[in-house]
């Protein structure tokens, strides 16, 4: 099972990090050990401070397929997820600064909070499925999937031309404008339309 993110997939989003706009969908990997499932609490590490929540539209893969062609994308998912791809932004900048890769910000454990997966079927709209994050009781990010730079379908038929794609593999599909930091104490909770998806504690 693979976890593939994708950056800088909404315009507001990108500007406000100042990055440049992608002409094509951008990419990077977490291990299977950053998974936090089950909204079991989330330990601030101690190799950061300034560890920021990026909230996320999750697509579970059902078949296994590479070199998808886009009018096919469909065909590899039909359930959906919410997550939050949390980043060491001070050991991100620091690499960036240096060029280097910075998988240490990104891949470190349990740094990929999942909530339990759905059914496309279960949602209103799948054209326009919005999502939202609350921080203790303030809504701090939402976002819809119609805002995306890069669709569902484009994102699985140009991950597949490099990487294969197997069933259960995930996808982070891009965080919109909004993301912030965290502290401990912190109680968050995530919305899949009107659907609580997650709901723990950072300690």
């Amino acid at each position: 099972m693979k976890i593939i993110c994708i950056g800088r997939n909404y315009v507001d989003h990108a500007k406000e990090l100042n990055n440049p706009l992608p002409k094509a969908p951008v990419f990077f990997l977490k291990p299977d050990t950053s998974l936090l499932i089950r909204n079991r609490p989330f330990y601030y590490p101690e190799f950061s401070k300034e560890i920021h929540y990026e909230t996320e539209l999750v697509i579970k893969i059902n078949r296994n397929g590479k070199h998808i062609q886009e009018k096919f994308s469909s065909k590899y998912f039909n359930e959906i997820g919410l997550g939050i791809d949390f980043t060491a932004r001070d050991l991100q900048t620091n690499c960036k600064q240096k060029g280097l890769p910075w998988e240490i910000a990104k891949g470190f454990d349990n740094a990929a909070p999942l909530s339990k997966i759905i059914s496309m079927d279960e949602l209103s709209d799948t054209d326009n499925i919005k999502f939202h994050l609350e921080i203790n009781g303030k809504r701090v990010q939402e976002g819809n999937s119609a805002d995306m730079i890069f669709s569902v379908n484009k994102i699985i038929s140009y991950v597949s031309q490099f990487i294969t794609l197997k069933m259960s593999d995930l996808i982070f599909t891009g965080t919109p404008a909004g993301v912030g930091p965290i502290k401990i104490g912190d109680h968050l909770v995530g919305y899949l339309e009107d659907k609580k998806m997650l709901n723990f504690v950072i300690k």
